[in-house]
């Protein structure tokens, strides 16, 4: 093992120079030899084949953004459990417990969401009972 703290990391930053430059010798080459002939239908905004219709700055639902603020909530409440496998048995049953309540917690948090309907996409229905 080298002395210097700092020659333990020489392999990882050898590691971002070459990946680097691989990268930008890549984007370089297909620059220089990249085929170019830029037609109408390639210029256009939308390459669908569609007529473009309306604005293009249409605004969203806030429900979109109130759903992925929502995924990207659960989503890293849920990368917490990969840890916890990972030394459960050093942690034992009090690891487990512990992980129970956390677990309890964030599902008590995504029934409340699914009860308020805040992951429901289609349109406001009539609930039965409600005229």
């Amino acid at each position: 093992m080298p002395d210097n703290y700092f020659a333990r990391y020489l392999p990882l930053l050898i590691h971002f120079v070459i990946a680097g430059a691989l990268a930008g010798i890549f984007v370089l080459l297909s620059y220089i030899i990249g085929y170019r002939r830029p037609t109408r239908a390639k210029l256009s905004p939308y390459e669908c084949g569609m007529e473009p219709i309306g604005d293009a700055r249409g605004r969203f639902s806030v429900k979109f953004y109130l759903v992925a603020m929502l995924f990207i909530l659960f989503d890293v409440e849920a990368v917490f459990l990969y840890p916890w496998a990972v030394i459960l048995r050093d942690l034992k049953m009090f690891g487990f417990y512990e992980m129970m309540v956390y677990i309890v917690i964030v599902l008590v948090g995504f029934f409340y969401i699914w009860k308020k309907g805040a992951l429901d996409w289609g349109e406001p229905s009539v609930r039965r009972g409600e005229v």
